[in-house]
């Protein structure tokens, strides 16, 4: 398979874990006989340095003639008090709508040899294995009317029925996968746009009589995560809820490192590691790659359909880890290694991976 890969390494850390993810893809390309040809493009911070805009008309132009987008990370704090349309995460946004995704899969599975890095109990967060399925072209961020002046801030939080009718066909056909169950999660009980959502969310189920549906309200789901992650299996939600939820789905994990995310429905897909730029870390080789690897296997999965390839990649992620490697951020971990140390691990699992296979 000949693919074409448009890069975004952004700011901070992104540039170092997505060097990681690159020649982990490399190495995947040289072992199954496929040729991946990667494109480096500005966005973010970066752009803005660079360019004056967070996402240059010629980078969405690239993604859109790619076959798939690797995301690393956009933010820099020397951009904060910029306006808002010159904010290295203004970049980000565009760049959804621009490639058109609106399913944004955020996967937390936890690795036993992890257990104990979670700051919840071991016996609390053993079994953990959950996908946020998020809805990621409406709600609150894209809303309108929304204006700011010194006394009051309005944002606008829009729902139709069409938007989510697909999210909610995009979780149940995901559950179907896995262990076919959706929680959906909203604010019906003060929430317009939530009760819309309650109700395409039940008139969906309909269609997934083998599917078994619950609903939450966000303020409890956030609260049962923390008590019994393990009775999760897909959690359907909108925008802003699914950002928070997802971020703390990633505590159940040992760390916000360890999440990958593929965002889908759109013209090209968008992957990225759900952390951001954490610039404190930046050139420091602290950083953990393990989402960005992982967001790379999903990448060869959701858009180039090698599933093969895939989970070959995830099984050496999970095989290095239950060698005892980990990053900073992975206190429980014996073995200490660095951003390059933890993806050479990887590499070298893979190849493991890989003879095991042809063997």
């Amino acid at each position: 398979m000949h693919a074409s890969i448009a890069v975004l390494p952004g700011d901070g850390i992104g540039p170092e874990v997505i060097r990681e993810a690159i020649a982990c893809l490399g190495q995947v390309a040289r072992t199954h006989g496929h040729e991946f040809a990667f494109t480096s493009l500005p966005v973010g911070g970066y752009a803005l340095d660079a360019y004056g805009v967070p996402l240059p008309p010629a980078t969405l132009e690239a993604c859109l003639a790619s076959d798939a987008v690797l995301l690393g990370a956009v933010g820099d704090p020397r951009h904060d008090r910029q306006p808002a349309h010159l904010k290295p995460e203004t970049g980000l946004l565009a760049l959804r709508k621009g490639l058109g995704v609106y399913a944004n899969l955020r996967p937390a599975l936890l690795h036993p040899a992890l257990a104990s890095s979670s700051p919840l109990k071991e016996e609390v967060v053993r079994g953990t294995d959950l996908v946020v399925v998020r809805e990621l072209a409406g709600g609150l961020y894209f809303g309108e009317p929304r204006s700011l002046d010194q006394d009051r801030g309005v944002n606008t939080l829009p729902y139709t029925r069409f938007e989510v009718e697909r999210i909610a066909r995009r979780a149940f056909d995901l559950a179907r996968l896995r262990r076919r169950k959706v929680t959906s999660v909203d604010k019906a009980n003060v929430l317009e746009s939530s009760q819309l959502w309650r109700r395409v969310v039940n008139e969906v189920a309909a269609d997934y009589p083998d599917v078994a549906l619950d609903h939450l309200y966000v303020d409890a789901c956030a609260m049962a995560l923390v008590l019994r992650p393990s009775s999760f299996d897909v959690i359907l939600t909108d925008n802003l809820f699914g950002d928070i939820l997802s971020d703390e789905a990633s505590v159940l994990t040992g760390s916000l490192g360890m999440l990958p995310s593929a965002s889908l429905g759109g013209q090209v897909g968008l992957y990225e590691p759900v952390h951001g730029s954490a610039p404190d870390l930046a050139g420091r080789d602290l950083a953990n790659p393990i989402g960005a690897i992982g967001s790379a296997a999903m990448l060869l999965r959701h858009s180039l359909g090698l599933e093969k390839e895939a989970a070959a990649l995830e099984a050496a992620i999970f095989a290095v880890l239950a060698q005892g490697f980990g990053t900073a951020d992975l206190a429980c971990q014996p073995a200490r290694v660095g951003t390059r140390g933890m993806g050479e691990a990887i590499r070298q699992s893979f190849s493991r991976v890989a003879m095991e296979v042809s063997a």
